[in-house]
C-alpha cells in the first residue's frame, strides 16, 4: 500500500470506558499502567486511566487499540507536553 494512500483521518471511539480506539496515531511518546502520552494527526493526546494496556498497534496505518478503565482524555499543546514528559520521566526517576 503506497504512503500517499493512508488517511490522516484522526478519531477517538471510547467504549463503556473499558476499550479506546483511536486512528492517525503518529508515535506513542510514553505510556505506562496509567498514563499514555500520543502524537495523533490532530496534536498530542494524554490518556489517563486505570489498568491501561495496549491490545492492538498498528504503526502503519496509525491504529491503537487500548483497553482499561479509561479516566480521563485530553488534547495538549507543545507547551504542556514539554512539561507532562518532564513529569513522566521525574516519576520513574524518584
Amino acid at each position: 500500500m503506497d504512503k500517499d494512500n493512508i488517511s490522516l483521518n484522526h478519531s477517538i471511539v471510547i467504549n463503556e470506558r473499558k476499550n479506546i480506539n483511536l486512528t492517525g496515531v503518529k508515535k506513542i511518546d510514553n505510556f505506562d499502567n496509567e498514563e499514555f502520552l500520543m502524537e495523533t494527526n490532530m496534536g498530542y493526546i494524554i490518556i489517563k486511566g486505570e489498568d491501561l494496556e495496549i491490545v492492538k498497534l498498528d504503526t502503519y496505518q496509525g491504529n491503537v487499540m487500548i483497553k482499561g478503565k479509561v479516566n480521563s482524555l485530553a488534547y495538549v499543546d507543545g507547551n504542556n507536553k514539554k512539561n507532562k514528559e518532564d513529569g513522566i520521566f521525574s516519576k520513574l526517576f524518584k
